[in-house]
């Protein structure tokens, strides 16, 4: 196993807990995410882990009676004490579960961002486009397509599409909620490779319910039992010596 020297922590969060009404989901959660790492996050259904995910860049805003106490702090900035969500959104990108294409062709999904940002040059359009879409390892499958509906790819070509779509806008930080769980093994292998191969770019958070994954593709690994985080670490010590026997419990396949 590689030991990673510490890195320099990207976010910091510290002491956040959420509310949807009446119900607590995360209690107290304190992280450090480090920069250009992959930092996994861990646990059984229903116990915080995308719901802390969608703090790191304030999806949770859009659910009503959501409140929020704690910092998060990106890039020394409080992300909670600033109006501009889009902003964030912009530095902090996210990839979901399932592949969510517009209907359109595949230049025109990762130019989406771009163009929406005011970049209208064909030539800087077109060159973002090749950009993302090598960076995300699908280039050379779609490059003869690009004018067609990116409706038409597999899935796991979608899923890699998405993940230009992220990379179009240029972001810091790239927030992942399960993106191989709707894939085949084949096409999840394939953006493993392609997460592993991002992190020297990108500091990337991926929530997977796949502990294997976790193992595979993680430098660090927060697990989540009961909207708080049990254990955090570096991948190998929450996998081979668990500190807290429920981390343990969890890894070795005795519940969740």
């Amino acid at each position: 196993m590689v030991h990673h020297k510490e890195g320099t922590s990207k976010i910091n969060v510290r002491d956040l807990n959420l509310f949807y009404g009446d119900k607590q989901a995360l209690y107290g959660v304190s992280l450090d995410i480090h920069e250009k790492q992959v930092t996994a996050l861990i646990g059984p259904s229903g116990c915080g882990k995308s719901t802390f995910l969608r703090t790191l860049n304030r999806m949770n805003d859009l659910i009503d009676g959501v409140k929020i106490t704690g910092d998060i702090i990106i890039d020394q900035e409080n992300i909670y004490n600033t109006n501009d969500v889009i902003k964030l959104r912009t530095k902090v990108g996210m990839v979901f579960q399932k592949p969510n294409l517009f209907p359109m062709s595949i230049y025109d999904n990762v130019a989406y961002g771009p163009r929406g940002q005011g970049v209208r040059n064909k030539r800087e359009l077109d060159k973002i486009v090749e950009e993302s879409l090598r960076g995300a390892a699908i280039w050379d499958e779609v490059k003869d397509r690009l004018k067609t509906s990116a409706l038409g790819l597999s899935g796991g070509q979608q899923q890699r599409v998405c993940i230009a779509r992220a990379i179009a806008m240029k972001p810091d930080v790239i927030l992942m909620d399960e993106p191989t769980s709707a894939l085949d093994p084949i096409s999840t292998l394939k953006v493993e490779e392609l997460i592993t191969n991002m992190k020297k770019d990108y500091t990337i958070v991926i929530v997977t319910h796949n502990m294997q994954q976790a193992a595979r593709i993680s430098d660090r690994t927060a697990f989540f039992l009961n909207g708080e985080v049990v254990e955090y670490d570096n991948t190998d010590e929450i996998f081979s010596t668990p500190q807290d026997q429920r981390t343990e419990d969890y890894v070795t396949g005795r519940f969740g």
